[in-house]
């Protein structure tokens, strides 16, 4: 036994870099609802074998982020009842998340990243960037959950936003709905730097109530909708 030696550090696993890979793509639109993905083709534009992109699809089936049709594995198309469920759990989770936070944003050095997200989108929207103004608000979730202390709470806000996150391009695309957006992480944003989590909590879920206003609209799910009612 050699006292001084430590455990080298190690690249992560192919299957975990093909996970993180697919979910970043599916993250940001770039793999569509219903488009096939094939271990084979996938094994070859990542330039690995068949095992770790099977591993990564079954990780992000077991997510709800993917399906299999039998023979490949594709994006889902959200129903009512799918975002219904999604922001149920949402509704339940992130307030309560971002609640947690709110005695270390008093500190000005800690939210900082939060700060910079936020004033990122402001330009992004006066710039009538919506791909950089999708970009900031990423930003902005991963700056606040980084400093969640519950890494199993930062998992679940991860993955049930990611739900979403991937067709949010279709209601960022709307400069009126960019200006909700705005005003929504503004409110979360002055709550975190007064240290008010009740605040911080309430704007967070008034937040969510508008995107998932905007999407049920964007996407033709108002009537079906009307129809549950």
């Amino acid at each position: 036994m050699v006292p001084s030696l430590k455990p080298v550090e190690r690249p992560l696993a192919l299957g975990e870099q093909a996970y993180h890979t697919l979910r970043s793509h599916l993250r940001e639109g770039q793999i569509v609802a219903g488009q096939p993905l094939q271990e084979v083709q996938l094994a070859e534009q990542l330039g690995v074998s068949r095992t770790p992109v099977r591993e990564a699809l079954r990780r992000l089936a077991s997510e709800g982020l993917l399906v299999s049709d039998g023979r490949s594995f594709v994006v889902p198309a959200l129903t009512l009842d799918d975002v219904n469920d999604i922001y149920e759990i949402r509704f339940l989770i992130e307030p309560a998340a971002i609640k947690s936070i709110a005695g270390l944003t008093r500190s000005r050095d800690l939210r900082r990243s939060i700060e910079d997200a936020f004033a990122a989108t402001a330009r992004a929207h006066k710039a009538e960037d919506a791909v950089g103004f999708r970009d900031a608000t990423i930003r902005f979730r991963d700056a606040w959950l980084a400093l969640v202390p519950n890494p199993r709470l930062v998992r679940i806000v991860e993955q049930y936003a990611d739900h979403m996150q991937r067709i949010r391009t279709l209601t960022l695309d709307d400069p009126e709905i960019r200006t909700i957006v705005l005003r929504g992480l503004n409110r979360i944003t002055a709550a975190l730097a007064a240290g008010d989590g009740d605040a911080a909590a309430a704007a967070m879920l008034e937040h969510l109530g508008e995107a998932k206003r905007s999407f049920i609209a964007a996407v033709g799910l108002a009537d079906e909708d009307l129809q549950h009612r």
